[in-house]
């Protein structure tokens, strides 16, 4: 098959988070940013998929800035064959779903994987949006993901509320992937070798504009002290709840 595998970078989530001075922007400096671990995971399910079948390649993209070339590398070290970089600064979910399927429309692709949601931002909108642009099923939040037994077709678990579901799907699909459905691969010296002579193809945007426009970003608020109550003051505790947190 030839999977196409649909990459976002967050920053690491020891990223002490801050904004530039009029808080329109994150401010970048000492951010360290990662694979978005869902995507990781469609990433590592790309490459069992096609180790499993005998065969076909595995693209990984991006709608990002020149910044994100080094999560792109990561991707290619770890077993990609190719990447693509949309040169765009998105502001959100549909733009970027309408630059991928732009892409994908004038492609070959039997299967695009992407995480369930990026946990920066946590929308969970792109794969929804990208098989309705592409007019393709979409499965979301899967599990599993496994050749069916018959051409053109894979079997999939997927979450869904009070239990699992399997179903199977014809190809070409989306599907978004959750966790439990493998463990990621770690890059070994030979794939960073490798990787460094890999195609990162970067192409031009379409244009496509945001249907958002950003006010502004604020932290939550800070955590107030903790207050302290022994087992003989229940009264003033119970008032506490009542009047200062409004539990009660």
């Amino acid at each position: 098959m030839n999977i196409l595998v649909c990459l976002s970078q967050v920053p690491d989530t020891t990223t002490k988070i801050a904004f530039s001075a009029d808080n329109k922007s994150l401010n970048k400096t000492g951010v360290q940013y990662i694979i978005n671990p869902y995507d990781e995971l469609a990433l590592t399910k790309a490459l069992e998929l096609n180790e499993a079948t005998g065969g076909g390649t595995v693209t990984v993209i991006h709608v990002g800035g020149a910044d994100a070339e080094p999560v792109l590398r990561k991707a290619l070290a770890i077993g990609a064959d190719q990447a693509v970089r949309v040169d765009a600064e998105p502001l959100d979910s549909r733009q970027v779903a309408a630059e991928l399927a732009t892409y994908i429309q004038g492609q070959s692709y039997d299967l695009v994987l992407t995480g369930r949601e990026s946990i920066d931002y946590n929308s969970g909108l792109v794969g929804g949006m990208l098989s309705q642009y592409l007019d393709w099923p979409l499965v979301n939040v899967a599990t599993s993901i496994d050749p069916a037994g018959q051409a053109g077709v894979l079997a999939v678990s997927r979450d869904m509320d009070g239990g699992r579901e399997k179903v199977e799907v014809s190809l070409p699909a989306v599907i978004t992937c959750q966790k439990e459905l493998t463990e990621p691969r770690i890059p070994n010296m030979r794939g960073i070798m490798a990787a460094r002579s890999k195609p990162l193809q970067v192409i031009s945007p379409q244009g496509i504009g945001p249907d958002l426009s950003l006010l502004s970003h604020a932290l939550p608020p800070a955590r107030q002290a903790c207050r302290y109550f022994t087992a003989d003051q229940m009264d003033a505790l119970v008032e506490a709840l009542r009047q200062q947190a409004k539990v009660l």
